[in-house]
């Protein structure tokens, strides 16, 4: 009887760890499936991680789209800031440039982060 008993938990155990790694191979986390708390710790943590000179593509993938985004040309480059919610301010349902770091890019490489590269592109 013990057994049988001690069968049936190793089967319900290793049932469960082919679901577990399912879930992990089939169903990654991706930034635009995050609620938005998870999403905010999400785009500190890779923010931190990044480097001056990734193209706009590389953040993207890594981030996901941005929460806002500004853009504008001057004269021969063209100029993107992008924003990441990272720190929540006002529960409203709506998501501000001061809840977010902006990322600066200029003809598509990523040149600057934070308030200073919001500063940046207005002063163009």
């Amino acid at each position: 009887m013990n057994n049988k008993i001690a069968i049936r938990i190793g089967i319900g155990v290793l049932l469960y760890g082919f679901f577990v790694v399912a879930v992990l191979l089939f169903y990654p986390d991706k930034p635009e499936d995050m609620d938005w708390k998870d999403r905010e710790e999400y785009n500190k943590i890779q923010i931190a991680k990044i480097e001056l000179g990734l193209n706009k593509q590389d953040i993207l993938a890594l981030l996901g789209n941005p929460d806002i985004t500004e853009a504008k040309r001057l004269a021969d480059k063209e100029m993107q800031v992008m924003f990441y919610r990272t720190q929540h301010k006002q529960a409203d349902g709506i998501t501000t440039q001061d809840e977010c770091t902006p990322l600066l890019f200029v003809d598509g490489q990523l040149i600057a982060w934070g308030d200073s590269a919001y500063q940046s592109y207005i002063d163009g």
